[in-house]
């Protein structure tokens, strides 16, 4: 499975909580604080590393306030095959 993870300019959000909808693993939550325009921003709140880098939320914002991040599997696992030399 994909890991990923997501970054909300919080200053620039207005609230909106697309993102909070289109989340299919539910850890985008809206702040009980207030951001310098006087919204309440979304943010990540994923303790368990659950984001999958999916953007469904940056798709859905429509401020373009959210950086998807996808990491790619470990090295090891794509390792290239060994040739035989004659």
């Amino acid at each position: 499975m994909a890991k990923g993870r997501i970054v909300i300019d919080s200053q620039r959000c207005k609230g909106c909580e697309l993102c909070t909808t289109a989340c299919p693993k539910d850890i985008i939550h809206m702040s009980e604080t207030f951001n310098t325009r006087g919204y309440h921003p979304a943010v990540l709140v994923d303790p368990d590393g659950q984001c999958t880098g999916c953007a469904l939320c940056a798709w859905m914002c429509p401020d373009a306030v959210i950086t998807v991040y996808r990491y790619r599997e470990a090295a090891a696992s794509r390792r290239p095959l060994a040739v035989a030399s004659t």
